[in-house]
C-alpha cells in the first residue's frame, strides 16, 4: 500500500514542474527514489515524459519552416500541460500511469 507521503511527493513531482521543469522534480526524485518505488516509478514517467516531448518539440520546430509546426506546438503545449495535471492527480489518488506517446528513456 502506498502511503499518504508517498502519493504527496510523487503527485509534487508532477506540481513542481509547473514552477521548475527540471530542477524541483529531480530534486524530489533524487531524494525519495531509494525510499520508494511508487515515487521512483513517477519520477522516471514524468522524466521520460520530458525528454520525449523535448524531443516532439525540436521536430515541431522544425516543422515550423512548413508552417505545420505552429499548429503542432501550439497542441503539443496544450498537450503537455493537460497530461501534467492527469500524472499529478494519478499520482495523489496512488495509481500508476504511463504518459501517452512516451518513449522509455530511463529505464
Amino acid at each position: 500500500m502506498v502511503s499518504q507521503e508517498e502519493k504527496l511527493l510523487a503527485a509534487g513531482i508532477y506540481i513542481t514542474s509547473f514552477f521548475t521543469t527540471i530542477i524541483g522534480p529531480l530534486i524530489i526524485w533524487l531524494i525519495k527514489k531509494d525510499d520508494s518505488e511508487f515515487i521512483n516509478a513517477h519520477g522516471k514517467a514524468y522524466f521520460n515524459f520530458i525528454i520525449s516531448y523535448f524531443i516532439y518539440s525540436i521536430i515541431f520546430g522544425i516543422l515550423v519552416i512548413v508552417l505545420i509546426g505552429f499548429v503542432l506546438l501550439w497542441l503539443l503545449g496544450i498537450v503537455v500541460f493537460v497530461f501534467t495535471i492527469i500524472g499529478a492527480v494519478k499520482a495523489f489518488q496512488g495509481e500508476h500511469y504511463k504518459i501517452p506517446f512516451t518513449f522509455e528513456w530511463i529505464k
